[in-house]
C-alpha cells in the first residue's frame, strides 16, 4: 500500500482526522500547464486517476473534496461537476479568509480538514489547517511547513497519493 506504513504515528493520526480535502488546482490537480489560444485559456491537463482519488475519498472514507484555486476558470468548473464537487472557490486570492465559509457550510473544524497545495498562495491556508501536503514539485515555500511531502508531481497523480494516505489512515484509525 504505497508505503504507508513507514509513515510516523503523527502523520497518520492528523491524516486519519480528516473529514475534508481542500486541493489547489493549478500545480496540485494540474501539471501546472494552461492551454491559450486566441480566445484565451482553451484547456487544462487533470489527472484521471487523481479524479478516482476524489470518488475513492467519498466511498472508501467519507471524506470530500473541495477546490480552492485563484484562477476563474470554465474547465475547473467541469472538473467540479464531473467529480460531483460539491464545495468550489474559484478567484480566491486570500484562501485563508475563504475557510470560515467552509467550516460554516460542512461543520468540520479546521482540524478535521487536509489541503494540498504547491505554492507561495498556498501558505496561509496551510498554516491553518489540520493536515498539509505538497506535490513532489511543490515549491520550496511549501517544501518547508507542509505535514507530507507527496513522492508524486503535480497533475501526475499527488492528489491521488495523497487521498490513499488518507484512506489508509481513516482504516488504521478505526
Amino acid at each position: 500500500m504505497m508505503g504507508f506504513e513507514e509513515l510516523s504515528d503523527e502523520i497518520i493520526r492528523k491524516a486519519g482526522k480528516i473529514k475534508l480535502l481542500i486541493t489547489d488546482c493549478d500545480g496540485v490537480l494540474t501539471d501546472n500547464g494552461v492551454y491559450y489560444s486566441e480566445n484565451g485559456e482553451s484547456s487544462k491537463r487533470f489527472s484521471i486517476r487523481d479524479g478516482m482519488g476524489v470518488e475513492r475519498l467519498r466511498t472508501r472514507a467519507g471524506v470530500e473534496t473541495a477546490i480552492m484555486t485563484g484562477e476563474n476558470s470554465k474547465s475547473v468548473l467541469k472538473r467540479a461537476e464531473k467529480l460531483k464537487i460539491k464545495f468550489l472557490y474559484q478567484d480566491a486570492k486570500d484562501k485563508k479568509a475563504l475557510l470560515p465559509d467552509l467550516i460554516a457550510k460542512t461543520g468540520f473544524s479546521s482540524e478535521e480538514m487536509a489541503f494540498i497545495g504547491d505554492d507561495t498562495n498556498d501558505i496561509e491556508i496551510i498554516k491553518e489547517i489540520g493536515f498539509s501536503a505538497t506535490p513532489a514539485d511543490g515549491t520550496a515555500f511549501t517544501k518547508e511547513i507542509v505535514d507530507y511531502i507527496c513522492k508524486e508531481k503535480g497533475g501526475h497523480g499527488a492528489f491521488r497519493e495523497l487521498a490513499e494516505l488518507i484512506i489508509y489512515a481513516a482504516n488504521i484509525n478505526k
